[in-house]
């Protein structure tokens, strides 16, 4: 048990308790659809010093369930500000708690793995309640929240602002490749970097059939966006993206897409102890042996003893050997398991967009 300060809105919540250790872009995180039924814990001491405002947000509304902070700024200062993180947790309709050791709390959660959980802001329930209700959540371990997740129709996403970082993302050879983005949860940062990278984008929801996709005039090129729960659970998309796989159009997946790949061509996921979240990972890539900085975002990860002849493994993690990317070995086909568009996070991989994805659709071009 751990009291605190009530912020944000009044209400009872459950989720899994993560920790992210990211020192700065909490308004991104938290609108992150990667963190639905998810209670997270800042690592960071001083949460909302910079306050919110609708350019940072990676959906249309707060997707964590609650969140843990040690400190909350309550006047934050910078001149993008447009409203208190408190009043935009109101707002939203998301409880938090401040005031709480989240030393303490994080320390828990690497020894005991990532916990059931019950946040209570405002209300009268009793601490057994709450004991109770967290006992009683099914946890995300066979749940499929990327359906829920998608868009409910399809629509082009015409919007090619970038945010800070734009500058350093290497510019198209040839503009326009025709990319259809499957949803699962995706972060609108992505698709602002697809299209400053020269795609022409076209979302679609996670239940569209492959046939659909393939028979789409002037398809070029396939992403498979992130998202929640657990990806074994999405049976019907992992039918649907293996056909994609076969049919030689390039295919990149990021983060749950990473792993929908990987379970469409044969491997396996597992449940981490307390997964990756944060914007310091260290990813080494296999052939080269350099060193990059990433942001992660996961709970789930592809088992490296899973993959078959066809797929290679390109990265691996430095914190904890765990899998970070895959290619397959004679399909243009790519996965990576943390966030290369780095909203929030460093950009050291941004450029795998480039390498594994538009140069693969420029090479299938050129061929005709």
């Amino acid at each position: 048990m751990y009291h605190g300060q009530g912020i944000g809105a009044v209400g009872r919540v459950v989720g899994e308790l993560v920790f992210n250790t990211a020192a700065s872009g909490y308004q991104e995180i938290l609108t992150d659809p990667s963190y639905q039924q998810q209670l997270v814990v800042f690592t960071q001491p001083h949460i909302g010093n910079t306050g919110t405002n609708p350019e940072d947000e990676e959906s249309a509304r707060v997707q964590v369930a609650g969140l843990a902070v040690h400190a909350l700024c309550t006047e934050p200062s910078n001149w993008r500000s447009q409203e208190s993180l408190d009043h935009y947790l109101q707002r939203q309709g998301v409880p938090g708690i401040a005031a709480v050791d989240t030393r303490a709390l994080t320390s828990k959660l690497r020894e005991q793995g990532a916990l059931r959980g019950c946040l209570c802001s405002g209300t009268d329930d009793t601490a057994e309640l709450a004991i109770q209700a967290a006992r009683d959540w099914s946890g995300l371990a066979g749940r499929d929240l990327a359906s829920a997740s998608s868009t409910r129709a399809s629509y082009d996403w015409i919007n090619g602002m970038v945010g800070p970082g734009a500058d350093d993302i290497p510019a198209p050879t040839t503009a326009g490749c025709r990319v259809y983005v499957y949803d699962f949860g995706v972060k609108r940062s992505i698709l602002r970097l697809l299209v400053q990278l020269g795609c022409r984008l076209t979302v679609v929801p996670a239940d569209t059939p492959a046939a659909d996709i393939l028979a789409a005039p002037g398809i070029e090129g396939i992403f498979l966006s992130n998202g929640p729960g657990d990806p074994a659970a999405c049976t019907g998309i992992i039918n649907e993206v293996s056909k994609l796989c076969d049919s030689g159009v390039p295919v990149l997946g990021i983060c749950l897409g990473h792993q929908l790949l990987a379970l469409a061509m044969g491997a396996r996921t597992v449940k981490m102890k307390f997964g990756h979240h944060g914007a310091n990972h260290p990813v080494q890539d296999i052939a080269s042996g350099r060193v990059f900085i990433t942001s992660q975002n996961h709970g789930f990860a592809v088992a490296e003893s899973s993959l078959n002849a066809e797929l290679c493994m390109t990265h691996r993690s430095l914190f904890d050997g765990s899998l970070q990317g895959i290619q397959h070995a004679h399909l243009p086909v790519f996965g990576f398991q943390g966030h290369p568009e780095a909203s929030p996070g460093p950009h050291d991989v941004r450029e795998l967009f480039t390498q594994r994805f538009i140069v693969p659709m420029q090479a299938r071009r050129t061929m005709g």
